[in-house]
């Protein structure tokens, strides 16, 4: 069961006993723990029938003692667990959910960890209440993730726009709504982003970005990939090199597939590698410049600068200095 229908599920006050969220993404965590201590109870109802507790700092009985109590005022009472991984002899909460009170809804928050499948524990938890496992979103996921969220903001993005706001923040959902938040503030009345609010609010430069320097790279453009890390060397929080290579070793792993792909075909290939169909232009163009053989090479190339880059074989040479060579030998490829 997904987040959304659970989270449905409230709103239409439809409650089990227990809720047990787990997992790698923390977004869906906090989203279904944030509804549950805002909008399950009233203002009033919450003041008398909402507790709260940390894993850190909890007793197992203090726990259970606060879920077997009944409510005052209301018909239900919400106790909450966050952070539960980091508490103590947790599956001393056993006892409780064999036999949970109808009257409360119990919600543990178990961040970037899961419960062991083969054991009592999580069987029961699976019999008794609600399980949900959350994972890391794959990156091919985040743009129409992203585009999702700003469509349900009012918001609407250039593709350009879109890849600039996700190459620059990454796989975190948590900080991708909190920027998106943040430009919904800044326009005001405006609906539109365009690629210079995404400089002027997000601070990542519409010009000289990994995606540019992708770009470039794909296109054997060498004056333009110099430039762009030039100024990575004189803006150093930009796009350091452990952001850098990642980015650049994902692209041409993407490009290496287009020629497993058997075709040509914009479309497929874009379904194939896992790509917005917007850029493929930019994967098929570095196929057809670097060929198979350049790919390979330029991959290899990668993982050799990844190691100079933490001190590997190298004796100190600057990121930048790193990065400039790479790119020409990429690009003689």
């Amino acid at each position: 069961m997904s987040v959304e229908k659970i989270i449905g599920d409230w709103k239409k006050k439809n409650f089990k006993p227990f809720y047990w969220f787990e997992g790698d993404e923390e977004y869906y965590i906090d989203k279904a723990v944030s509804f549950a201590e805002q909008h399950i109870l009233s203002e009033s109802e919450a003041s008398f029938n909402l507790s709260i507790f940390y894993g850190k700092d909890a007793a197992w009985a203090d726990v259970i003692n606060a879920c077997r109590r009944y409510t005052m005022f209301a018909e239900r009472q919400v106790v909450i667990l966050k952070e539960a991984q980091q508490m103590k002899d947790i599956e001393k909460l056993e006892p409780y959910f064999e036999n949970p009170l109808s009257s409360t809804i119990f919600i543990v928050a178990y961040k970037d960890k899961k419960l062991d499948a083969r054991k009592k524990f999580s069987k029961l938890v699976k019999e008794k209440g609600v399980l949900v496992t959350t994972k890391k979103m794959y990156d091919n996921q985040l743009p129409e993730w992203t585009l999702e969220l700003m469509k349900s903001k009012g918001l609407t993005i250039s593709q350009k726009g879109l890849a600039l706001l996700v190459d620059h923040i990454g796989n975190d959902l948590v900080r991708i709504e909190n920027e998106v938040d943040k430009l919904t503030i800044n326009l005001g009345k405006r609906t539109s982003v365009t690629e210079d609010d995404i400089e002027n609010y997000i601070g990542v430069s519409k010009e000289f970005n990994v995606f540019e320097l992708q770009s470039a790279m794909a296109s054997k453009n060498l004056p333009a990939a110099i430039r762009i890390i030039q100024y990575f060397e004189a803006n150093p929080k930009a796009a350091p090199i452990q952001l850098v290579l990642p980015s650049l070793y994902g692209f041409f792993s993407k490009v290496f597939m287009i020629f497993g792909a058997g075709t040509r075909d914009e479309k497929t290939i874009a379904t194939t590698i896992g790509v917005n169909p917007f850029f493929v232009k930019d994967y098929i163009k570095a196929a057809n410049l670097y060929s198979y053989s350049g790919i390979e090479r330029n991959l290899l190339l990668l993982n050799q600068y990844n190691l100079k880059s933490i001190g590997i074989g190298d004796a100190g040479t600057e990121d930048a200095s790193l990065l400039k060579e790479m790119a020409v030998k990429m690009m003689s490829a």
